[in-house]
């Protein structure tokens, strides 16, 4: 990623809380293919057990070493928790000196939370959706509601967007540009598009793609996503809100 924060790549990743398809715990697994996919931010969830205080499943302590990167800095769910409903944003060092990170609390039959992340040029909104549509609906309309209430910046959701069709429960983010690389789940057999990113005006994807490696089919439930964004002129940014265009992407 070049110093002027003007090209990045970014990920998402359901950890499945580090146990693959059907176990053991083996967050080493997860950590090798963050580190293979060399991201400058990459989103995960299920990063924390669900049971009592939610501890985290993958440990803070092996995260540097193992990947290069560090957890963004916000309240997490608990004290022993790494993310905050179960979710969380690793970056490179240098770009967590400029980061900031809010917490926006989602609606829904079950808790829900997303994470924006807001560094030079770009605002990352960090997602991992409900399981009902009608939860995601109501989830993607108060993002979409926050984004415009955070002002003039270019504008990105990446997770877990548990959304299987591409034409049905993501009206809300019409006017973005909405991009599922390929089949992310299940990942010894891909077939459904759950992962996701929705891009607005400002941001060009130079390419996007499904991770998909031996170790990967292994450590998780899904593939990871990632693309290689470049942001675009200051001109060529939304104006406050989300609406825009954005350019093709050639691995559509």
């Amino acid at each position: 990623m070049s110093s002027q924060t003007d090209r990045i790549r970014l990920a998402s990743y359901n950890l499945h809380k580090c146990r693959g398809m059907t176990g053991p715990h083996a967050p080493e697994r997860n950590l090798q293919v963050i580190a293979d996919i060399k991201p400058d931010v990459i989103a995960l969830q299920e990063v924390d057990f669900r049971l009592g205080r939610r501890p985290e499943a993958l440990p803070r302590a092996l995260i540097q070493e193992a990947t290069g990167m560090v957890p963004a800095v916000f309240n997490p769910t608990g004290s022993n928790s790494l993310g905050w409903h179960g979710q969380t944003i690793l970056l490179r060092p240098e770009l967590m000196e400029q980061a900031t990170v809010r917490r926006l609390p989602l609606p829904g039959i079950e808790p829900r939370g997303a994470l924006a992340l807001r560094i030079p040029g770009i605002t990352i909104i960090a997602v991992h959706l409900g399981l009902a549509r009608s939860s995601r609906r109501a989830q993607l309309r108060r993002i979409v509601a926050q984004a415009g209430r955070m002002g003039h910046d270019r504008l990105i959701l990446t997770g877990d967007f548990n959304e299987w069709h591409d034409n049905r429960g993501l009206e809300a983010l019409e006017p973005m540009h909405v991009l599922a690389p390929g089949p992310s789940w299940p990942a010894p057999f891909p077939r459904l598009r759950y992962d996701r990113f929705a891009v607005s005006r400002g941001i060009e994807v130079v390419d996007s793609g499904v991770w998909d490696s031996d170790i990967a089919r292994q450590a998780s439930d899904h593939l990871p996503i990632w693309a290689d964004l470049a942001l675009e002129p200051w001109s060529a940014a939304p104006e406050p809100g989300i609406m825009g265009r954005v350019s093709d992407n050639p691995a559509e």
